[in-house]
């Protein structure tokens, strides 16, 4: 029986993959040529199911359009409605369930809206997991951090933002990526800040540098595009180092191992407010401005930009 028949066991709503939850309807969205199959368990929603399958293919193409196809070859999301709450809920992603490549399991409150859609980037994110390997514990900052980085940018190369608003979220939070006072190196420190948001950093520093030594030819985007092309998938078990090693190869540098061997046991700050200036993002009244004159202010239009 193959994973997309197989739909009578899946995670429950409290527990991970291997507990059985009723399915009521299955629906099938077709990404590039990738099936994902949208599971909605039992129980009742205000929306109609026609909105998160909207919602559910927007972050799809939105992932889709930063790798340059869906990562895996299937995908599966199990819709589990909250009764009486709103909002998003909450976001898991496995990789290899039950013969899936990939699989995420989304909890949307019974009373969520529209506008909680519009305005989520959650399901985005979960599917970004997709398109890495899992990782061993100490390098989980680096699945976590790629989807806090990528999930943005992949929903301005699809229209779905403005560059505006990214820029102007990555100076009012890529601080909370810094490390404090005690922390030790990105493979040491496992809290919430270091492991979202320092991944995150770890990120957008390495698509700036990957820029800088080939003069904006290529970019962060092209070393995860090459990892997911050799396999580097949720549902295949790697290290650190050998994603990174790949990467590097597809760029013809060595910023990703680099970096890495200077951020692992030790805690680098990055001086924010120099690299703003450089890329020609000015922060006004709780927004930004672009200053195309500034020295990398190519380098900042070239990371949004679609491929």
């Amino acid at each position: 029986m193959g994973w997309l028949e197989i739909t009578a066991q899946v995670a429950s709503a409290q527990g991970g993959p291997g507990f059985n939850l009723t399915v009521a309807s299955t629906h099938r969205i077709d990404v590039g040529g990738t099936t994902l199959q949208v599971d909605f368990a039992t129980g009742a929603m205000d929306l109609k199911p026609e909105a998160i399958l909207d919602y559910v293919n927007r972050a799809a193409k939105a992932v889709r359009a930063y790798y340059g196809k869906f990562p895996v070859a299937g995908a599966r999301v199990l819709v589990v409605p909250v009764p009486d709450d709103r909002g998003i809920l909450q976001g898991t992603t496995w990789g290899d369930m039950r013969g899936c490549p990939g699989f995420t399991r989304m909890r949307l409150g019974q009373h969520t809206t529209q506008s909680d859609l519009d305005e989520d980037w959650t399901m985005t994110h979960e599917l970004v997991h997709m398109a890495f390997p899992s990782l061993p514990d100490d390098q989980h900052w680096m699945e976590e951090g790629l989807s806090t980085y990528i999930e943005p940018v992949a929903r301005v190369q699809t229209g779905e933002m403005k560059p505006e608003q990214i820029w102007r979220d990555m100076v009012r939070d890529m601080g909370k990526g810094q490390p404090r006072d005690g922390d030790k190196g990105i493979d040491l420190t496992h809290t919430w800040g270091r492991t979202y948001w320092g991944g995150a950093l770890f990120c957008l520093m390495a698509d700036v540098s990957i820029r800088r030594e080939t003069h904006n030819a290529k970019g962060l985007q092209d070393a995860l595009r090459a990892i997911v092309v050799q396999h580097g998938t949720i549902n295949n078990d790697w290290d650190l180092p050998k994603a990174l090693a790949m990467g590097d190869l597809a760029t013809g540098t060595h910023v990703l191992m680099r970096q890495y061997e200077e951020w692992k046991n030790k805690p680098v700050t990055v001086d924010l407010t120099k690299l703003w200036a450089e890329l020609g993002i000015k922060a006004v009244d709780g927004g930004v401005e672009f200053v195309d004159s500034a020295p990398e202010a190519g380098i900042r239009k070239a990371i949004t930009k679609a491929k």
